[in-house]
């Protein structure tokens, strides 16, 4: 009976993989053996929450108190209407469209308002005072009305 020679190869294959999975599982064997006490089986976490394997020194241990932590969000102080109120000056109105821009004196931050949220008739450069809030596409200002100077 004649051998062919793929198959003699895939013989010899299989006989090296066979050979080398021996191997590998003796030195499992070994490099296993020893490490069977507690001692080397245990693991630590040092005072970062990293896992070591040797005890955190108490020395370095911080207490924390449980009523200290928060989970979530802050509780926040409740803004008052006065809180609320910003001034700026009119940068730009236009009339025609019904729409205009204000940049807040404090922030330097620029806000968009229309028409209808004045309560007094603006002109640009005008110092005003203003209430933000979120519209569709960002912060508007609303309830503007000139400051008397």
């Amino acid at each position: 009976m004649s051998e062919t020679w793929n198959k003699k190869e895939r013989e010899r294959n299989k006989q090296q993989k066979k050979k080398a999975k021996l191997e590998k599982r003796e030195e499992r064997k070994l490099a296993g053996k020893g490490s069977n006490d507690l001692d080397s089986m245990l693991a630590y976490v040092d005072e970062n929450g990293d896992l070591s394997s040797k005890p955190m020194d108490p020395r370095k241990k911080v207490t924390i108190e449980a009523a200290n932590i928060e989970i979530g969000v802050p509780k926040q102080r409740e803004l008052l209407p006065v809180d609320l109120i910003q001034v700026g000056v009119v940068t730009l109105f236009k009339t025609d469209k019904g729409y205009g821009f204000i940049k807040n004196l404090e922030s330097q931050e620029s806000y968009f308002f229309h028409v209808n949220s004045l309560i007094d008739e603006v002109k640009e450069n005008n110092k005003v005072s203003f209430e933000v809030e979120k519209g569709p596409k960002g912060l508007n200002a609303v309830n503007v009305r000139v400051v008397k100077t």
